[in-house]
C-alpha cells in the first residue's frame, strides 16, 4: 500500500517562536492540513463524509519525531502515505521536508467514528479511494 499525497506550504511568522523557529506543536497543524488536502484530492471533504456517510475521521495516536528545525519563510512539503488500511482505521506516515531534507516525520493512526464517537467501518466509498 503506498497511496501518496503531497501538500506544500510556507512557514509564516505566526508559526514561529521568538527565534524564528517553528514552534513544535505547529507541526501537528501542518500534518492535519496535509491530511485534509489529501481528502480533498480524492474528491471528498470531511464535511461530506460526515453529512453523507455519517463518519468523522479522528486521530487516535500520533508518533512524531523532530529531526531539524523549520524556520520563518521556509517552504515545506508534507508527503502523506497510507501504509495500512483496516476495517475502521488506517495508518498514515507523514514526512515534512524542506527541499530534500527531512525535518520531521510522523506515524498517525486514524479512526472512522460515528457522531457519537464510536468506531465504525470505513465507508466503501472512502476505502476504495485509499486502499
Amino acid at each position: 500500500m503506498s497511496k501518496e499525497f503531497k501538500y506544500t506550504t510556507r512557514i509564516y511568522y505566526e508559526d514561529t517562536d521568538a527565534g524564528g523557529v517553528v514552534y513544535y506543536a505547529n507541526y501537528l497543524k501542518f500534518l492535519e492540513r496535509a491530511r485534509s488536502e489529501a481528502i480533498y484530492s480524492l474528491g471528498l471533504s470531511n464535511r461530506e463524509l460526515l453529512e453523507k456517510e455519517g463518519i468523522i475521521i479522528i486521530v487516535k495516536s500520533c508518533n512524531i519525531e523532530y529531526k531539524k528545525p523549520a524556520k520563518f519563510e521556509d517552504e515545506i512539503q508534507i508527503i502523506s502515505t497510507i501504509k495500512e488500511v483496516k476495517n475502521s482505521s488506517f495508518k498514515m506516515q507523514q514526512i515534512i521536508q524542506k527541499e530534500t531534507t527531512i525535518i520531521s516525520q510522523a506515524v498517525v493512526l486514524l479512526v472512522a467514528v460515528n457522531k457519537k464517537g464510536k468506531p465504525v467501518r470505513i465507508p466503501n466509498l472512502l476505502k476504495k479511494l485509499i486502499d
